[in-house]
Parts: structure tokens; C-alpha cells; sequence
């Protein structure tokens, strides 16, 4: 039975080699290399959606990959694809970082320069043990070894432009149509989730932020078991520990809870950390909130060329939702669009605070009433997102504006908050 290898090496020259090299081996079926680690984990995820034998049996994770750090991106493809053996090629051959490739879930490492016994023999016992791990779990493999639960990050342009309003109806939207569902507060310093929805529990995300293995135990103990059937991640009531949080643990962790839920909704806020740039770019989906007006469309503008400098996304790959937009604005969402570059939701939210106020000031956002024309809103995105199944209908006489039309769009937020 042939080898499937995938290899993921960024640098072109350094991709030739290992190629030319893996080409060699016996029964050998290579695969073209990856360039970077977005390009692998959509590769394995699209490959795992369609079925478990479609995954490569090995895949080869050199030093040089980017931008998530090798060990990073090791540990991620070993929680979300445990059935495929990684294997990493280093020119450190010393026993911490073989310590640390083992501990980040690697089957074997090859040091450079690359050596046809060495290569050979790493390939073959990651490939073994594949394809023991396939054959050990079965018919539930499938399930098992998928993508994972789908990530969806909400960030707003500036403060004040409803991102945590949306994140919290985007989860309900999600969690109404059977999905299980995560709801994380990654704005580590100001983060209000817990306002909202009226929950007062010590644990957040900090507690897991310190720990290299988070146990399906240690999880659930972080997590709390909101009243709807959300799983909540509350950010620290003490703003400066947010600090504690790394990129390294943000990925941890959102790929802990992407292994356990169906859906995972971040709220990121609107200052960018490490931890969120972390989380944006293993996103799915990366939603941008903003107003239609001239701040804050320049904030969303600034907010896009950062995230492309930093290469934390692409604008292309974003999704801007255009809040408090009234007929008579004059900037319209296609606007937007050109000014940002990036694709902005179909539907938009109309200024209606008057249904959100009660709601918010009493912290109960989760029970704004089924007639709101913002919630309709809302999860009338849960759905184009694909969050959600199709939308109930519009209460009578009430129409949702689409993105584009003159209609009186918009969510006006009272407070500072997100």
C-alpha cells in the first residue's frame, strides 16, 4: 500500500529538496508541498471532510514553515488530525527540542541536511502508526479525525460598533439550529461577555493559558455552562492578566474547544493582541464590525492593512458587517466594500437600540425577544455564515435590509462597550 506524503516547507528551494528526496522513497506517493501553515490546515481540513482515507498517512513539517511556528503547527495538526502522523524536519538535533517536538505530538524527527536512511525510516514508522491509529478507531474514525468545529472570530473596527451583540447572537443563532456551541471572550482587557449574559464565575480563560495539554477535564472545568446551553470562556475579571494569554495558548486553546464543539465564536474586541491575531488566522471565518461612518470606517481600514501587514489575514478573506446604517448615510455599504476590501455580509443590522436596550441593561442579551428585527438580523448572518440553518421569517410588516439597499440599517450600543 503506497505512502501518502504531504510536505509543508515554505522556503522554495528547501520544498525542491525534500520533494526530490520524499520522491525516492519506496512506495512513496508525495503530494505537491504546501507553503504555509493556513495552506496545510485547509488542505487536511478540506481532505477530512470529504473522508478519512483521503488524509495522508505522513505529513513533513519543516522548521522554516510560517506563520504559525512549527511546533505550534505540529501540535495543532496532531489535536485536529490525530490519525496522520507529523514528522518534523529540523537542523536541531538536540534532545530539548526532540522533547518538545514529542511533547507538541510529532511521530519522528529528520535534521538537516536531509539523509535518504534517516527520511526512510521516520516516514515509514509515522506511517505505521496512522494507519494502527485508523484501523483502532474504525467506523467512528471519521468523526474523530475531522476539521473540527468551525471558528468564527468577531472583531470590531472600534469600540462601541456592536461586536459582542453580534457574537452572542451568532452563538444562539448557532446553538437554535442543534450545534453545540462555544462562545469565547478573547478581549482579554476589557471583555464585558459576562455582563451580558449575566454570569458571575471565577474561572476564564487565563486558568488554561499556562497549560501545555488542556485534558478534556481541565476544559470543562474552565467552561461555563450558561443557562441557554452555551459554552462560555469569560475573559479575566482582572484586565492585566490578559497578558498571561500567548498566541501559543490562544491556538491551544481555541483548538481544545474546536475539538469539542461544533461552532467556536470568539469576541475579540477591537484592540489586537497576540492572542487574537493568533485566533484570527486560524479562523474560518473573520468577522469585522463596523459603523457607516467616517471613523469607523477608517478604523476598519487601518484594522485590515494591519492584519495584512502582520499576515493575520487577508482582506479578501474577511467579512465586514456594516451596523447603525440609515438610509440617509452617505456611505452604503458597497463603499465599505471598496474601502476596505473585503466582502461585506449581505444583510446588515437595523438601528433599533430601543429593543436592546431592556435586554442589556438587565444582562439578559440572550433573551431579546423573536420579533426584535436585530435579532432577525443577526441570525439572518448566523446563517449566510453557514452558523445556522435557514432564518425564520421576518415578523409582518418588517423587512431586513440587505447590504446595499436604502433601507434603515444599523445597532446603536448605549455604552462604550463592545
Amino acid at each position: 500500500m503506497p505512502t501518502r506524503i504531504l510536505p509543508a516547507v515554505g522556503d522554495p528551494d528547501a520544498a525542491r529538496a525534500v520533494t526530490t528526496l520524499v520522491g525516492q522513497l519506496p512506495d512513496a506517493e508525495p503530494a505537491p508541498p504546501v507553503a504555509d501553515s493556513t495552506q496545510l490546515i485547509d488542505t487536511l481540513a478540506r481532505l477530512a471532510a470529504a473522508s478519512l482515507d483521503e488524509l495522508p498517512e505522513v505529513v513533513l513539517v519543516h522548521e522554516r514553515i510560517g506563520p504559525v511556528p512549527a511546533l505550534e503547527l505540529v501540535r495543532e495538526v496532531a489535536l485536529r488530525f490525530p490519525a496522520v502522523g507529523v514528522v518534523l524536519i529540523t537542523a536541531d538535533a538536540s534532545p530539548g527540542l526532540f522533547s518538545a517536538a514529542m511533547d507538541s505530538g510529532a511521530r519522528g524527527l529528520v535534521t538537516l541536511p536531509l539523509g535518504y536512511e534517516e527520511l526512510a525510516s521516520r516516514v515509514q514508522a509515522a506511517a505505521q502508526w496512522s494507519l494502527g491509529v485508523r484501523r483502532h478507531l474504525g467506523g467512528g474514525a471519521e468523526q474523530l479525525t475531522g476539521p473540527g468545529g468551525t471558528v468564527v472570530t468577531v472583531s470590531g473596527a472600534k469600540g462601541g460598533v456592536g461586536a459582542t451583540v453580534t457574537a452572542v447572537h451568532l452563538a444562539l443563532a448557532a446553538l437554535a439550529s442543534g450545534r453545540t456551541v462555544a462562545l469565547v471572550d478573547m478581549d482579554l482587557q476589557s471583555g464585558d461577555l459576562a455582563s451580558y449574559l449575566d454570569v458571575q464565575f471565577r474561572r476564564s480563560v487565563v486558568d488554561l493559558a499556562a497549560i501545555t495539554d488542556i485534558s478534556p477535564r481541565v476544559l470543562q472545568d474552565a467552561v461555563y455552562a450558561h443557562e441557554t446551553g452555551l459554552s462560555l470562556l469569560l475573559a479575566p475579571a482582572e484586565g492585566e492578566r490578559g497578558e498571561e494569554v500567548t498566541d501559543r495558548a490562544a491556538r491551544q486553546i481555541v483548538s481544545a474547544l474546536r475539538g469539542r464543539h461544533e461552532v467556536v465564536v470568539v469576541d475579540c474586541g477591537s484592540q489586537l493582541s497576540g492572542a487574537g491575531a493568533a485566533v484570527i488566522e486560524m479562523a474560518d471565518t473573520a468577522l469585522l464590525v463596523t459603523t457607516p461612518d467616517v471613523v469607523a470606517v477608517r478604523a476598519a481600514k487601518r484594522t485590515v492593512r494591519m492584519w495584512e501587514r502582520l499576515s493575520v489575514r487577508k482582506a479578501e478573506e474577511t467579512v465586514t458587517l456594516v451596523n447603525r446604517h440609515h438610509r440617509t448615510s452617505e456611505i452604503q455599504p458597497p463603499l465599505v466594500q471598496k474601502i476596505t476590501g473585503t466582502r461585506v455580509a449581505g444583510v446588515a443590522v437595523p438601528a433599533h437600540f430601543k429593543e436592546l436596550q431592556a435586554v442589556v441593561d438587565a444582562g439578559r442579551l440572550h433573551e431579546l425577544d423573536a420579533k426584535s428585527t436585530v435579532k432577525q438580523a443577526l441570525w439572518t448572518l448566523a446563517g449566510e455564515l453557514g452558523l445556522a440553518g435557514a432564518p425564520a421569517a421576518p415578523a409582518p410588516g418588517k423587512q431586513l435590509a440587505r447590504a446595499g439597499d436604502r433601507g434603515s440599517l444599523g445597532l446603536r450600543r448605549r455604552t462604550g462597550g463592545r
